[in-house]
């Protein structure tokens, strides 16, 4: 049990941030300190503002970063769906990895691209993505990492004609990278032959010590298809709905935007901010109703310091440009 649920890992996290903040940790006893500690794993949020290298460390801490993803920014989604016709809310990849970055500093940017790819099927990274399509690529990638890695290096020995059934170990060279360029250079377009590709991977998963998505749903997934490529692979992945509840993290599709108790506390934080900015009788604050939405983004309380440092910055680098202009 401790090693399925990766107890030891959080047992020397737990020690390692112990002996980090000792001094302030005293002030209030060890034991609060490792109560705290274990209901943030508990409720997910001890993952906010780590590095990378513990963010995947765990299943379970992926699972925590994708909902915390999916809870802070799911608004850029949500005002996607009803002004669709305005670009801001269909983002680039570099602008969803500044959002991962808001949670993770170091979030590496290649994990982000290969989300990007899966939804694009091509090098251009740059064009606009939808937030529920980022979204499900981005937790197919995010959590089936190391088993992506070793499916596209299995698909490209099917394609030399090789013999897959060895035991692939996933590099950081990325064999997925060179798997998804683009369309012509994802595979000839014949691809690979269903039942064989699926063998492998039924193989594969029976002795993968990482997280695989369910063998049986793999199969259905791939039942009416002769042939496919790697990158067909990957986009049928992301947008399978029964992947997506075998894995718990998500909701569906169609209950993406539904969140009543986030919806609740995003409406406490708005009514508050307004209170403090506006001041006046009773039909004053019924005025507030009709605030622009764009202010609703801006309470963003789990970050604020990170946003606040960031905006200070921005302060100060236009605070320059108004020396220099004024000066000329």
């Amino acid at each position: 049990f401790a090693a399925q649920r990766h107890v030891l890992t959080y047992m020397e996290d737990a020690v390692s941030q112990l002996l980090e903040n000792r001094e302030d940790i005293s002030r209030y006893g060890i034991a609060r300190f490792f109560t705290e500690y274990f209901n943030s794993v508990r409720q997910g949020t001890h993952i906010l503002f780590r590095e990378f290298s513990f963010v995947q460390a765990t299943p379970h801490n992926r699972a925590s970063f994708l909902r915390t993803f999916w809870r802070c920014f799911r608004i850029v989604g949500k005002n996607g769906g009803k002004y669709l016709n305005i670009c801001c809310y269909l983002l680039t990849a570099q602008e969803y990895h500044c959002l991962l970055q808001l949670l993770c500093p170091d979030f590496p940017m290649e994990l982000t691209q290969k989300a990007a790819r899966i939804v694009l099927m091509d090098d251009a990274v740059d064009c606009l993505m939808s937030f529920s399509d980022f979204l499900f690529a981005f937790q197919i990638q995010f959590y089936y990492s190391e088993f992506l890695e070793s499916v596209a290096a299995i698909y490209q020995d099917l394609l030399a004609g090789k013999n897959p059934n060895t035991v692939v170990v996933p590099t950081s060279s990325s064999g997925q990278h060179r798997q998804c360029h683009s369309p012509n250079d994802c595979s000839p377009p014949e691809g690979v032959e269903a039942s064989l590709f699926y063998q492998c991977l039924e193989s594969l998963c029976d002795r993968s010590k990482y997280s695989c998505p369910p063998s049986a749903l793999v199969k259905e997934m791939l039942s009416n298809a002769q042939r496919l490529t790697f990158c067909e692979f990957l986009t049928a992945l992301a947008k399978d709905q029964r992947i997506n509840r075998a894995l718990g993290v998500l909701p569906d599709k169609g209950d993406l935007f539904v969140d009543p108790a986030m919806d609740q506390e995003l409406e406490k934080l708005v009514a508050q901010v307004s209170g403090l900015s506006i001041s006046g009788p009773t039909s004053s604050c019924r005025d507030t109703a009709n605030l622009p939405v764009r202010n609703s983004p801006r309470i963003n309380s789990p970050w604020k310091p990170l946003h606040h440092r960031r905006k200070v910055d921005a302060e100060s680098e236009g605070s320059n440009e108004e020396t220099d202009s004024s000066e000329n």
